[in-house]
């Protein structure tokens, strides 16, 4: 794979970096105002949510341990739940402020898709903490005439652990 700091070629035509720092910053401000529908429609249908434990070397979900390893049924229910009264956890819902930095396109063998690794901070204020998860993003994107989708969207938290009592009952 090839590493561009501009512009790669998927899905027949030029991706900018620009482009994708856009769709990127757009989901960042979705998901700090809680718009879980409007964050599920930046996914194809079958596509994947995954954020591994913070001992991930890389390799399959499925060999390692994750937080989240979510199938398009798994994603879908997860949303349903983060609106409804039944997320415990979240309701009232956290406040979020993120940040996404350090975008770059990896072109990718499959010409329809397109890598995209980013750096993000998110700080989370509930239940008077208020906390930082950093870490980077390893996106695969689908490029088609609709613009950009996930097909896979993957949180890597940069943390050794987190601290006793931290969940992830958010969105990273």
């Amino acid at each position: 794979m090839t590493r561009s700091t501009g512009t790669v070629k998927a899905g027949g035509r030029e991706v900018t970096r620009a482009e994708v720092e856009d769709f990127l910053y757009e989901e960042a401000d979705i998901l700090d105002a809680w718009r879980y529908d409007d964050w599920l429609a930046l996914f194809e249908p079958g596509a994947r949510f995954e954020v591994p434990a913070t001992d991930w070397k890389g390799e399959s979900a499925f060999a390692s341990g994750s937080f989240v390893t979510d199938d398009w049924d798994l994603l879908r229910a997860r949303v349903k739940r983060l609106k409804s009264r039944k997320a415990h956890a979240e309701n009232p819902p956290s406040r979020t402020h993120r940040m996404v930095t350090n975008v770059r396109l990896h072109e990718h063998d499959d010409p329809a898709l397109l890598r995209v690794t980013a750096a993000f901070l998110i700080h989370r204020a509930r239940d008077g903490e208020f906390d930082p998860y950093a870490g980077r993003y390893d996106h695969l994107l689908v490029v088609d005439g609709e613009g950009l989708r996930f097909r896979l969207r993957r949180a890597v938290l940069g943390h050794e652990l987190l601290r006793p009592g931290g969940r992830l009952s958010f969105i990273l």
